[in-house]
């Protein structure tokens, strides 16, 4: 008996303020640091099997404050010290662009390029998806793509954004408890 290709979802993770400590264009390497339970929050999704891909707006590049070398680099030390602690990144997707100085794009959050690229190449149902960050930007692809957003709350998150993920998402501590909830909602 033959099983037909199912979609999956994945976990869309937003890298600055919900992975590593946002610290405003981060172009070395040495200046990647894990927030707390950041790891240990992926290796439970990679146990569960579902994908972590992570999408980030980078307009440090556009603003020429770094490079896509170093934005790479800075993703290569992030996913050594998540290998470090048993978690995995199974891919990355970047907007490079700020409309100031390149006018509107279709990748920059919210935008939902990157997402529909990466549901493309990885075969993910983006209604099963969560989406999750410490911004408005990060969840509310939920709302064009399907799937659960999940605001994740950091000291740049501002009010108005919070509240509005309680009346349109959801709203979790940390981002323990984001995965936590999407586990659940898989089960």
């Amino acid at each position: 008996m033959s099983t037909a290709f199912r979609p999956r979802g994945a976990a869309f993770l937003d890298r600055d303020g919900t992975i590593i400590r946002d610290m405003s264009y981060i172009a070395r390497p040495e200046d990647v640091h894990l927030l707390p339970g950041a790891a240990q929050a992926i290796r439970e999704l990679n146990r569960a099997g579902i994908p972590v891909i992570v999408v980030t707006n980078q307009s440090g590049i556009a603003r020429g404050l770094l490079t896509v070398a170093d934005y790479d680099a800075v993703r290569a030390e992030m996913e050594r010290q998540l290998a470090a602690e048993g978690g995995r990144i199974d891919a990355s997707y970047f907007c490079p662009h700020h409309p100031d100085f390149r006018g509107p794009c279709e990748c920059r959050k919210p935008g939902t390029l990157m997402y529909r690229q990466a549901a493309a190449e990885h075969g993910l149902d983006l209604e099963a998806s969560h989406y999750i960050g410490d911004r408005w930007r990060d969840v509310a692809p939920a709302l064009a793509l399907g799937g659960q957003g999940i605001l994740v709350p950091s000291a740049a998150t501002p009010d108005e954004e919070r509240v509005r993920a309680q009346r349109e998402a959801s709203v979790a501590q940390s981002l323990s408890d984001a995965v936590s909830r999407a586990l659940a909602a898989k089960r």
